[in-house]
């Protein structure tokens, strides 16, 4: 299994798209963009949460190993999103994720398509596949986050709140690159930290408690320190800096995909740090 964690010092200067001359900042508005175009698309065909979360990881997980130059984000998106729905068992044809995308897209984004979408999107599914590996299955922070609230010895209705927050937080965390920097049981809880922070909502006690645990999530995960969590909810806040377009920008006219490659080398962390 490859290991799909990186520094932040990866993801600022030594992703493929970066080497590839484009800045950090447009590659961050990239994924931004596909990973909401993920969301839109599988929300109007209405495919489950884990679906969509399930597709955004393989978008961020491709562009780990390729450049938004070389293969454009809606199509790719879109192909994303068909596999997923595989993997996770709500299959929808090709032509009816391409057919749901084209309502969010200007003529010249849905010009990335090439001629024949569905073949693109066929195409691309099979470059997928090869880059993660067949590495399908994904974890999110939502079981995670369901778990630990289940553990919380306080009032049920205000928990309740709380883990709503939380969850539209992981909604919004899949518009980083989160999920590339921590585990999905981190992910969740910081996010639970940030909520229950916002909310004033103290937990005095939980089910597993033990006399050397300091913090609710010392029972799941050991040795978090609270400025760890706070770069976490730090990354999802700053999220609300940046304005929601209708549709997402378009992007600089993009090379044709090459032809599908006979290997694909897998993509590890080392690949992007100089010796």
């Amino acid at each position: 299994m490859l290991n799909w964690y990186f520094d932040k010092r990866d993801l600022r200067q030594f992703t493929p798209s970066i080497i590839d001359g484009l800045s950090f900042e447009t590659e961050q508005r990239y994924r931004r963009e596909g990973a909401r175009f993920i969301m839109k698309v599988g929300t109007s065909m209405k495919l489950r949460y884990d679906t969509m979360a399930t597709g955004v990881v393989y978008f961020h997980r491709f562009f780990m190993c390729h450049s938004f130059k070389q293969f454009p984000r809606f199509p790719t998106a879109c192909c994303c999103l068909f596999l997923a729905g595989k993997v996770e068992e709500t299959p929808k044809k090709c032509k009816d994720v391409i057919k749901t995308a084209r309502q969010f897209l200007t003529t010249n984004q849905f010009a990335t398509f090439a001629e024949d979408p569905k073949e693109e999107v066929l195409t691309l599914e099979r470059i997928l596949l090869q880059t993660i590996n067949f590495d399908l299955q994904i974890d999110h922070p939502y079981t995670y986050l369901l778990k630990y609230a289940k553990c919380m010895k306080v009032d049920k209705t205000k928990l309740q709140k709380v883990v709503q927050m939380a969850w539209t937080f992981i909604n919004d965390s899949l518009c980083t690159t989160i999920c590339l920097q921590w585990e999905p049981e981190i992910i969740a809880i910081a996010l639970f930290f940030l909520s229950g922070k916002l909310s004033k909502f103290n937990i005095p006690d939980w089910e597993g408690r033990q006399a050397h645990h300091k913090m609710w999530w010392d029972a799941f995960v050991e040795d978090l320190t609270v400025d760890l969590l706070e770069d976490i909810c730090h990354q999802v806040l700053d999220l609300y800096s940046f304005p929601i377009p209708d549709t997402p920008q378009d992007s600089p006219p993009a090379s044709p995909a090459p032809p599908l490659p006979p290997s694909i080398l897998p993509c590890v962390k080392n690949n992007f740090s100089p010796n």
